[in-house]
């Protein structure tokens, strides 16, 4: 079976390889890169270049794995430094579909990430990474984004059978939500209608209340994503934040991935 499309669901955790001891290189150029939340922001083969999603990202951790998403799927894999050089190896990742053009771009980041020796080079917030026949990488640190204030926009939908379904890109304007402490509100879009609710937030959970939204009847695709967002309302979900993402999981197991507007 191609390592590349085994389901994250198997990850195991990976040894520790980073590099140690004497090599001093390989030490500072962990450190520097270790730990940090980068968004991707292009990703160049072959002289072409092609912006990414607003979810593509990587994690570097300081165990020796790495985890992120190339653009649609989730991804894990190994990460070993030496001197200057960063290498991905064993990467396993969802299998989640998207867009073609999400897809198109998934596939050279994948491509260019994995399975290559790549040069590091960082210069104040960013980072590049860069092939020995010359494709590179772009990448930018990220603050952590805030629930509160944040417009979350939403990115995919599951159901209560584990299975993500990640949105169009046409899509991605039209779903989005953002709290406000003050208020003890959410406002947003779900895909179609304009919704508001309460929402009281506390130890990881959020309860939402049933929501107030407007009478619009849109194309199926639009409401397909309203109905799956309206599932989580009228109940608590948990809620976790992971730097730039949002997940919210109702008590059934519906959840809803959100990325911080840029």
């Amino acid at each position: 079976m191609d390592k590349q499309r085994l389901t994250l669901a198997v990850l195991t955790v990976l040894p520790l390889v980073m590099a140690c001891g004497s090599d001093t290189g390989s030490a500072s150029v962990a450190s520097e890169v270790s730990g940090v939340h980068w968004k991707v922001d292009s990703v160049t083969v072959d002289g072409t270049t092609r912006r990414a999603p607003a979810d593509a990202d990587l994690r570097i951790r300081a165990d020796g794995t790495a985890v992120g998403n190339y653009g649609c799927n989730e991804f894990g894999a190994k990460a070993a430094f030496k001197d200057h050089r960063v290498e991905l190896t064993n990467a396993r990742q969802t299998l989640m579909a998207c867009e073609p053009r999400r897809m198109a771009f998934e596939r050279a980041l994948a491509a260019t990430l994995t399975d290559h020796s790549l040069t590091v080079r960082t210069k104040g917030d960013g980072l590049t990474l860069t092939t020995h026949d010359g494709d590179r990488i772009r990448l930018t640190k990220e603050r952590d984004a805030p629930l509160y204030g944040t417009k979350w926009t939403i990115t995919a939908v599951g159901d209560s059978n584990g299975t993500a379904t990640g949105l169009p890109r046409q899509q991605t304007a039209s779903a989005y939500l953002t709290f406000d402490k003050k208020s003890g509100k959410v406002t947003g879009r779900l895909g179609c209608n304009h919704a508001t609710a309460k929402a009281t937030v506390r130890d990881g959970h959020i309860t939402l209340g049933a929501p107030s939204t407007t009478r619009m009847m849109c194309d199926t695709s639009l409401m397909h994503t309203e109905k799956s967002l309206l599932r989580l309302f009228d109940g608590t979900v948990s809620y976790g934040l992971d730097q730039q993402t949002l997940t919210l999981t109702s008590a059934n197991g519906e959840t809803a991935k959100a990325v911080a507007e840029r």
